[in-house]
């Protein structure tokens, strides 16, 4: 089976910053239709399923203002640079929940929406944490509370959980039997 790929013409810079690199790529298709196509890359992000005994989840209520709705999500965030991928998942729980992790192990990783969007995502999970002095960032959450698993399904089902990541990680969860 031959195999033909869109043929990449030239890409030009629209904005960039820590955060974003957007562009504008002109491309052509196998048949000769040629177009262009916005592209976005962003760091590679790093959440954390973390679990209980009672296998709980570890979920932060906050407000996401691009969608001005109110939802249910796992700790995360960016990866600084060449920082180990599960020590900045770990980080991340701990600054924006104030447990810290007892272990991590990888679980999945994803690309979100790979028709527009290069942002590498990989999910970490705990089993256990601790609760640290350190209390949470004011800025990332409203409330954090630990969740029972078929209740998160739940949550997905009913609209409070809607970012990629937690509905990966919950379902991933529920596969493995976790």
């Amino acid at each position: 089976m031959s195999r033909t790929q869109w043929t990449i013409h030239g890409e030009r810079l629209v904005d960039e910053n820590r955060h974003i690199r957007l562009s504008t790529v002109d491309v052509e298709l196998p048949d000769g239709v040629r177009f262009t196509q916005y592209v976005a890359r962003m760091p590679r992000c790093a959440m954390t399923l973390v679990l209980n005994e009672k296998r709980e989840a570890l979920l932060m209520y906050r407000h996401r203002f691009i969608i001005d709705r109110w939802v249910w999500e796992l700790p995360g965030g960016y990866v600084d640079g060449a920082e180990d991928v599960a020590l900045a998942a770990a980080r991340e729980v701990e600054e924006e929940t104030g447990w810290r992790p007892r272990t991590m192990e990888h679980l999945v990783t994803y690309q979100p929406a790979i028709g527009t969007l290069d942002q590498p995502q990989q999910i970490y999970l705990a089993h256990g944490a601790d609760l640290t002095d350190n209390p949470p960032d004011i800025n990332e959450a409203e409330q954090i509370d630990w969740i029972p698993l078929p209740e998160a399904i739940a949550m997905i089902d009913r609209g409070e959980i809607v970012g990629a990541a937690t509905v990966v990680a919950l379902y991933r969860a529920l596969s493995l039997s976790l």
